[in-house]
This record gives C-alpha cells, structure tokens and sequence, in this order.
C-alpha cells in the first residue's frame, strides 16, 4: 500500500505524543472539558475542530471526518483533523470526495434503522467491508483500516449528520464505541450551539452592537457547570458541595443564568437550555445495509 504524506505525519505525532495510551475516564474527561469551552466559542466554524482531536482521542482514532449535513453523496460539507488529514482530503478528486460524502456503510445502516449507536465499518457492511471502494480509498488517502461512525442522535431533523474516526491497525474496540455512544449528546449540543450561532450572524448580520449583546448572553464556563448540574435535578446545597462553593453562590449564578437565557424558573431554564443546546435532552444518546454509490 502507498504510504501517503499523512501517514508519516501520523507517526510522528504517534512518537511525540506518549499520552495515547491514557485511561478512557480522563479522555473523556478532556472530551467534556473541550465541549465546555466550544459552548463558549463565538466563531461557529471553530466549534468541530475544537472537539475533532479530543473525539479522536476518546475514541483511538487517527483521524476525524465531521459531516454537518446529510450523508449523501452529492450534499455534506466535509470537515477533517487533524491538518495532515485535511491536506489529504483536499487532494482527492470530485469523483472520491463523492464516494466519502456518500457515506458507505454508514448512510444506508442508519437510514434502515430509528437507532444512532456508533458502529464500525466493518460491523455495519461485514465482509463487503475491506473489499469496497470506500476502504481502498480510506487505504490510499490517509492510510487506515477502520472507521467508527458516530452519528448525532438529534431527533429534530430526519438527516443523518455527524463524525467518522479513522483508525489503522486493529478496529475500535466495545469500550471505544461505549465511550463514543456516551460521548454523543456532548457532540449534538455543540453542533445546536453551532446552528444557533449561525441563525445570529444571519439574524444580527455585522452590526457590531449587535454581536456584543449575543456575547453578553454567553454563560460563563462555572455558570455553564451549573447548569448542567440542575439539570440533574440537584438542589443548591447539593450544587454547592459539588463544586466546593457556598450554596449563596450558587443561587447567585443561578440568577445570572435566569437573566442571561431570559428564564424565571429551574424547570423553564433547563428547557431553554435544551433548546439551545446547551443542554442534553434527557434519553438522548442512545437492519440492512446501503450499498456503495456505483
């Protein structure tokens, strides 16, 4: 097999970077931590690449593919990391860059069933897996073997959007895919604050005033930490001992919370939230397969 530029790239990070073989626990740690921080991200064409090298991580991948449209082949912009990837991708013809936007073996896997678990290439396709167009692309281009898609389990839209990681050597294990799974509203909440950000600088355009009072609105990270925290239904004391602060503080960012998402009740908060993703819905996270496009 032609071992490409990427490649190399790969291993050289492999040699720098002795943390690969960290816990999953603090990857996913680091995964939570990195979603955090792209809630509070302005520039919504930051929020993915923020997240891709922490999913990647999580999941023990080489590489991230995000799709924010639907898994077709003639629609879905197509994002990558890390750069070494995306320099690879950006060399493809329209005829590849087609075969990856089609989504094979995923788009047909997850069109034939209401569920959006992370799935293997290999699990979804079988043995038409290795021999297929997509895998001797995946081959040539970036040099890996497996693919683990993790669709977003967003019920609002009938589309199937979302991240694929690439790997080579051995394919992704059950831990990996559980983490992948748990990791999944943490992706669908970034990608609504992605949206919602868009729909502003649609609404707002560039008036510059404009833009100040849709950053005044952003909660901080510890007022964002305990939102998520009543959302789990956990009283002010009980937020307090959590994060080591008196329970006087916590309804002191519990009021900014209030003002800034324009609430004035914990059930009416955590609802907006949800709407904007900022938020989880609750039991969010969660057949035959689609051919190769001819």
């Amino acid at each position: 097999m032609r071992r490409s530029t990427y490649a190399a790239g790969r291993e050289d990070r492999g040699r720098e970077a002795p943390g690969r073989d960290v816990g999953l626990e603090k990857a996913y740690e680091r995964m939570a931590a990195v979603a955090v921080a792209a809630l509070h991200e302005r520039e919504p064409g930051r929020l993915w690449p923020m997240l891709a090298g922490a999913l990647a991580e999580l999941c023990g991948g080489d590489a991230v593919i995000h799709k924010l449209d639907d898994w077709s082949e003639h629609r879905g912009s197509i994002g990558a990391a890390p750069d070494a990837a995306a320099l690879a991708l950006d060399r493809l013809t329209d005829a590849d860059l087609r075969l990856l936007r089609a989504g094979f073996p995923f788009a047909g896997h997850y069109t034939a069933r209401s569920g959006r678990s992370p799935v293997t290439a290999r699990r979804a396709a079988g043995r038409a897996w290795p021999g297929s167009r997509t895998a001797r692309l995946l081959g040539e281009a970036l040099d890996v073997d497996h693919v683990l898609g993790v669709p977003l389990p967003d019920g609002t839209t009938p589309v199937i959007t979302g991240c694929l990681v690439y790997r080579s050597g051995t394919d992704f294990t059950d831990d990996q895919l559980a983490m992948a799974e748990r990791t999944q509203p943490l992706l669908t909440a970034v990608e609504r604050q992605r949206r919602l950000l868009e729909e502003w600088r649609r609404t707002l355009g560039p008036d510059p005033a404009a833009d100040q009072r849709a950053a005044q609105s952003t909660l901080t990270p510890r007022e964002t930490t305990v939102l998520l925290l009543l959302a789990e239904a956990l009283t002010a004391d009980a937020v307090g001992r959590r994060l080591g602060i008196s329970a006087r503080t916590v309804h002191k960012h519990v009021e900014n919370i209030y003002r800034k998402l324009g609430t004035r009740d914990r059930v009416g908060t955590v609802l907006r939230a949800q709407q904007l993703g900022l938020v989880a819905p609750p039991g969010q996270a969660g057949g035959e397969t689609g051919g190769e496009p001819a």
